[in-house]
C-alpha cells in the first residue's frame, strides 16, 4: 500500500484487500521420508540410474522400459492440475481425481506429529550448502555437495475465522524440486521444476479460526543438473489472502508501445478472477506514480485510468484493457548514458462500490528496437551488449537467495563495465529482476536447459512433455513487466538442435507460446551446434550463438582429431539471416585460478588448457591466470574481442561467465566449482576482470599488471609481464630499467613483455592514450607475512536477518603491502549481535565447509560473510587471527536503520 500517496485514499467503504505475509520463520526441516512410505509419495516413476565400477553414470535400463513399470500409485494426477492456469487449451487441462491419493498413514502430515526434534530453519534455505563436501566420487558436476534426496518442511498456519469466505494461497518463488504441498494431511498440489515460481490454492483445505498444519515435501533427484542446483525451499514463500473477487496471479500486464520525449502511451491489461458461484460486476481503475531511486513513490499520480466496469461469470475470469498517456516520461535505460527510471501502477478493484483488491505493478517506460546491422537500440541509443552469464548460486551462500548478496554481485559486475545479464539457464529469483530493473541491466530471461532430450539422466526432460507449457507461461507472466528483460530464451544448447525439422517444431511451439503471452519482445534459443543452413535457427527471432562465432577447436592441436570442430560462424549466419540480430550468447569460457601463474606462457592469442603449454597443472588442479587459456571449445577474451571487432554487425557478447559457480568444475572434475568466471566464487576479481574493464570502460584510466612479483627461486628466469589497460601505449620498467615501450596494434587487447627476466623489486608501467599520459601502475616484491587487514563492503547493516556484510581479508607484509601469493591459515571471530554465515577464499579446490570459521587465505585473500542477529542492535567486532601475524579488526553497526539496499 502507498499510504504516503494522498491520491490513493479510499473514496468508498473498503473491505479488507489482499494481504501477503512472508513465511520465513517458524519452519522445521527434516531429511528423508518416514519409514514405510515405500514410494507412495513419489511424483512419478523415474528411470533407474546406476553407476559402473569407475563411478560413471549409466542408465540401468532404457528409459521407456523403466517408466512403464508404474505398477504402484504416484502423485502426478493430483499435482498436474496445479498447472491448469497456464494451459491455454481447456481440453488439455488436468482434472483432479475424485478420490484422494492413497499414501497411507504418513506421520509427517499429521498435526499431532512431534517435529520438535527437527532442525529449525529460516527461509530461504538451502539444505546442502553447509556440506560437508564430498571429496571422492562422481559428484563434481553438482558441486560435491549433497543436494539430492528428500526433504520435509513443516510449520503451522493460524488463519483467523474472519477470513472465512476469502481465498488463501501459498506462493512459492522456487523449491528444489518435485515439490508437493500438503495442508491438514491433504495433498493440495505441487510443481516439479525447481526454478519456477508457482501458487497453490489452500482454500478448500483450510480450517478457518484454527491451527492448520502445512507440510511441503521435496524430492531432488541425483543426476538432475549439470551444475549445483541447491536443495530445499531456497526462495521466498508467502501466504496471500484475497477477497473472492481479485486480480489474478501475475494478472497485470503493462506495455509501452509508443514512447517519445514528450509522451508515452501505456497499455494496461488487468485480469480479474471471480471465485464465487455467481456472476459479478466490477470496476477497475489505475493510477500511475513515479518512483525514486529507492523504489518509493513520489508526488501525486502522473496519470490515471478511470474506472472501467465489466461483468465476470461465476467461477470465471475477465481481462480488461485500457491505456493512459504519461507526459514527459522519465525513461528506463542502462547506465551510464541512461537512467533506470521506474514507475508504479496502482490498480484498484471495486465490487458494489467497495474496494475488494488493490495491486501494485512496477514497470519502466522504454523503447527497445532490434536492428540487424547495429544490434540493440534502447531509447534511440545503440547499446553494445557487454554481457555475462550468471548461474543462480551465490557462492558460499549456495542457492538460498539473498538480495544483498545478489546486489553485491551486480555491483562488482557493473564496476567491470557489464550492462547485460543472461540468466543461465533457468528463471531467476524474482528479486534478482527487481535489482536489474533498479540498477539498469539488460536481461535475457531463460527458461530451460533441456527439452525432451536429456543432458543428465534425471533432468527436466522427464517432465518436459507435460510441463513445458505451464513452466514457460508461468515465467513469462511473472517477468513480463520487468523493463530490464529485453529477450526471452526458451532453451540452451538443447539436444533438439541435432534433430532437423523435428527439433525445430518444438522450438516453433515454444516461440508461439512466447508470442501469445508477450508479443512485445523477441524469442530465441542458444545454439552451440546448429548451423545456419539447418531448420532450427530459422524458428527464432534473434540468433544466439554459443562459441560458434569465434569458431570451435580451431587451434592446430585439434587438427586430425575426432572432436567437433566448427569454423567461425558469424558470417554464415549473417548471410542466412540478414534481417535478424546476431550476438554471442556464450563467448570465451576462458579458465583461470585467481592469482596463479604457470610457466611457460603460450605465445598464442588463445590456447587450450594443457600442462605442457603452461595452461594448467593437473596435479595441483590449477589453471594459469595469464588469461590466455580456455576450455577446448572456447577462446580467450583476446580472440573473442578480435572476432567481434571484425564483425561489427554482431550486437555484443555474454561471456561465460561472470562469477565462478558451484559445480561443473572444468577442467578438473574433483574441484568444487568452475574456473571460468571473471570473478571467483568469493567475489574477488581475477586478472581477466581488468581485461574486460579495459574494453568495456574505455574512458576509465586504468592499468593492471600481471603477474605478482614474488618469485623466489626464479631469479634470472624469463617471467613474462602483461598489462591490461584502457590506454593504447605503455612503457614497462623493472627496478627503473625500461623493458621497452609498446603500442597496441590492430586486434591487440593487451601489452606483452614476454622476455622480462625476473629479479626482485618493482614493476612500474606508464600508460599513454592518444599520445597523452593516461595512468600508471606498480607491482612490488613484498616481504614476509606480518599482519592481517579487514575491509567490510558495508559497515552498517540492517537487523532483519537477511542483510549482510561481506568482509575481505588480506595478508600484508610489514610495510602494509598486500601479499598476492600468501596462504596463511586464518580464523574469524565475532563479538556482538551478529553471526558468521560463511567463509570462502575463491579457491575452487578448497573443500573446507563454508560455515567454517577457519579458512586458509588463497592468493593472499579470504572472505567472511556476517549477518546481524534478527531484531538486535549494537556494535559488532569481527576479528581475524593467524598464528604469528598481527590480527585485524573491523567494526560494524547493526540495527533497523542499516544502509539502504
Amino acid at each position: 500500500m502507498l499510504a504516503s500517496a494522498p491520491a490513493l485514499a479510499a473514496t468508498g467503504q473498503e473491505e479488507t484487500t489482499r494481504t501477503s505475509v512472508l513465511l520465513d520463520s517458524g519452519w522445521r526441516f527434516h531429511r528423508g521420508d518416514p519409514r514405510g512410505v515405500d514410494g507412495r509419495l513419489d511424483y512419478d516413476v523415474r528411470p533407474v540410474v546406476e553407476r559402473s565400477a569407475d563411478g560413471r553414470v549409466a542408465d540401468a535400463r532404457p528409459d521407456e522400459a523403466v517408466r512403464v513399470q508404474a505398477d504402484r500409485a504416484v502423485l502426478k494426477p493430483w499435482v498436474l492440475p496445479t498447472a491448469n492456469r497456464f494451459i491455454a487449451d481447456p481440453a488439455q487441462r488436468h482434472r483432479r481425481p475424485a478420490r484422494e491419493p492413497d499414501v497411507g498413514d504418513v506421520p509427517f502430515l499429521r498435526a499431532d506429529f512431534d517435529d520438535s526434534g527437527w532442525q529449525p530453519v529460516t527461509l530461504p534455505h538451502d539444505w546442502a550448502i553447509a556440506g560437508p563436501f564430498i571429496a571422492d566420487g562422481p559428484y563434481g558436476g553438482m558441486g560435491r555437495l549433497p543436494s539430492w534426496g528428500i526433504g520435509w518442511y513443516r510449520r503451522s498456519l493460524d488463519i483467523p475465522a474472519q477470513d472465512q469466505g476469502r481465498r488463501v494461497y501459498l506462493d512459492i518463488d522456487g523449491a528444489m524440486s518435485y515439490a508437493t504441498v500438503w495442508l491438514n494431511g491433504r495433498l493440495v498440489g505441487g510443481w516439479p521444476y525447481g526454478y519456477n515460481s508457482w501458487r497453490v490454492d489452500l482454500t478448500p483445505y483450510v480450517e478457518f479460526g484454527a491451527r492448520n498444519q502445512l507440510a511441503i515435501r521435496l524430492d531432488n533427484p541425483p543426476e538432475s543438473a549439470r551444475w549445483y542446483p541447491g536443495g530445499g525451499l531456497y526462495r521466498d514463500v508467502r501466504l496471500t489472502t484475497t477477497a473472492p473477487v481479485h486480480v489474478a496471479q501475475w494478472g497485470t500486464t503493462v506495455t509501452t508501445p509508443e514512447v517519445s520525449e514528450r509522451s508515452a502511451t501505456v497499455h494496461l491489461a488487468v485480469e480479474v478472477d471471480n471465485t464465487t458461484g455467481a456472476p459479478v460486476q466490477v470496476q477497475v481503475e489505475t493510477e500511475f506514480f513515479e518512483l525514486d531511486a529507492q523504489g518509493r513513490p513520489q508526488g501525486e499520480a502522473v496519470a490515471r485510468i478511470p474506472a472501467v466496469g465489466f461483468d465476470i461469470v461465476a467461477g470465471g475470469s475477465t481481462k480488461a484493457t485500457s491505456r493512459a498517456q504519461i507526459a514527459s516520461p522519465r525513461l528506463w535505460g542502462p547506465p551510464p548514458t541512461q537512467q533506470p527510471n521506474l514507475y508504479l501502477a496502482v490498480t484498484t478493484v471495486r465490487r458494489g462500490g467497495r474496494v475488494v483488491d488493490r495491486v501494485e505493478t512496477r514497470f519502466g517506460i522504454r523503447d527497445v528496437q532490434w536492428d540487424p546491422d547495429r544490434g540493440v537500440i534502447v531509447n534511440g541509443e545503440h547499446i553494445v551488449l557487454n554481457g555475462v552469464n550468471q548461474h543462480h548460486d551465490l557462492g558460499a551462500l549456495g542457492a538460498a537467495f539473498n538480495r544483498r548478496a545478489a546486489q553485491r554481485q551486480l555491483e562488482i559486475l557493473r564496476d567491470m563495465g557489464v550492462n547485460a545479464i543472461r540468466m543461465a539457464h533457468n528463471p531467476p529469483d524474482p528479486q534478482l529482476l527487481e535489482l536489474t530493473d533498479r540498477m539498469g541491466f539488460l536481461v535475457i530471461d531463460e527458461v530451460f536447459d533441456s527439452w525432451e532430450k536429456k543432458k543428465t539422466p534425471l533432468d527436466f526432460h522427464l517432465v518436459f512433455p507435460e510441463w513445458h507449457e505451464a513452466d514457460l507461461r508461468a515465467m513469462l507472466r511473472r517477468d513480463r513487466n520487468h523493463p530490464s528483460v529485453i529477450l526471452w530464451s526458451v532453451g540452451n544448447e538443447v539436444g533438439e538442435q541435432y534433430d532437423g525439422e523435428e527439433g525445430a517444431a518444438i522450438g516453433r511451439r515454444l516461440v508461439q507460446i512466447v508470442r501469445e503471452e508477450d508479443p512485445t519482445r523477441p524469442a530465441t534459443a542458444s545454439m552451440n551446434w546448429a548451423k545456419a543452413d539447418m531448420p532450427f535457427p530459422a524458428e527464432f527471432d534473434v540468433i544466439n550463438l554459443n562459441y560458434q562465432g569465434e569458431g570451435i577447436r580451431q587451434e592446430p592441436e585439434f587438427e586430425g582429431t575426432e572432436r567437433i570442430r566448427t569454423p567461425p560462424s558469424y558470417p554464415a549466419f549473417r548471410a542466412a539471416f540478414p534481417d535478424k540480430v546476431i550476438f554471442g550468447s556464450e563467448t570465451a569460457s576462458s579458465l583461470s585460478t585467481r592469482g596463479t601463474y604457470l610457466f611457460p606462457v603460450t605465445p598464442l592469442q588463445s590456447a587450450p588448457v594443457r600442462d605442457h603449454n603452461g595452461g594448467g597443472d593437473s596435479a595441483r588442479q590449477l589453471v594459469s591466470a595469464y588469461e590466455l587459456y580456455a576450455v577446448d571449445f572456447g577462446s580467450s577474451a583476446d580472440k573473442v574481442f578480435a572476432t567481434l571487432d571484425r564483425h561489427p554487425y554482431v550486437a555484443g557478447e555474454f561471456v561465460w561467465n561472470g562469477f565462478d559457480y558451484l559445480g561443473e568444475p572444468t577442467p578438473y572434475y574433483s574441484a568444487r566449482s568452475s574456473y571460468s568466471g571473471l570473478i571467483d566464487l568469493a567475489g574477488f576479481p581475477k586478472d581477466r576482470f581488468y581485461l574486460y574493464q579495459a574494453r568495456w570502460r574505455p574512458d576509465l584510466p586504468m592499468a593492471h599488471i600481471l603477474p605478482h612479483w614474488n618469485w623466489p627461486g626464479r631469479e634470472g628466469e624469463v617471467t613474462p609481464v602483461h598489462v591490461f589497460t584502457s590506454g593504447d601505449e605503455a612503457e614497462l620498467f623493472l627496478n627503473g630499467v625500461s623493458q621497452g615501450r609498446k603500442k597496441k596494434g590492430p586486434y591487440q587487447y593487451r601489452l606483452r613483455w614476454d622476455e622480462v627476466v625476473y629479479e626482485p623489486g618493482e614493476l612500474h608501467v606508464r600508460v599513454w592514450r592518444g599520445g597523452r599520459e593516461w595512468t600508471e601502475a606498480r607491482v612490488q616484491t613484498t616481504g614476509a607475512p606480518a599482519r592481517l587487514a579487514l575491509e567490510a563492503d558495508r559497515t552498517a547493516i540492517g537487523n532483519d536477518g537477511r542483510d549482510l556484510s561481506f568482509i575481505t581479508l588480506r595478508v600484508l607484509d610489514a610495510q602494509g603491502r598486500a601479499i598476492r601469493n600468501a596462504d596463511s591459515l586464518v580464523r574469524f571471530e565475532i563479538e556482538g549481535p551478529a553471526t558468521l554465515v560463511a567463509t570462502d577464499n575463491g579457491d575452487p579446490r578448497d573443500l573446507t565447509a563454508f560455515p567454517s570459521p577457519e579458512r586458509r587465505a588463497f592468493s593472499g585473500m579470504a572472505l567472511a560473510i556476517v549477518r546481524a542477529v534478527p531484531g538486535q542492535s549494537g556494535t559488532v567486532r569481527v576479528v581475524a587471527r593467524s598464528e604469528g601475524l598481527e590480527p585485524a579488526t573491523v567494526e560494524l553497526r547493526v540495527g533497523d536503520d542499516g544502509e539502504p539496499r
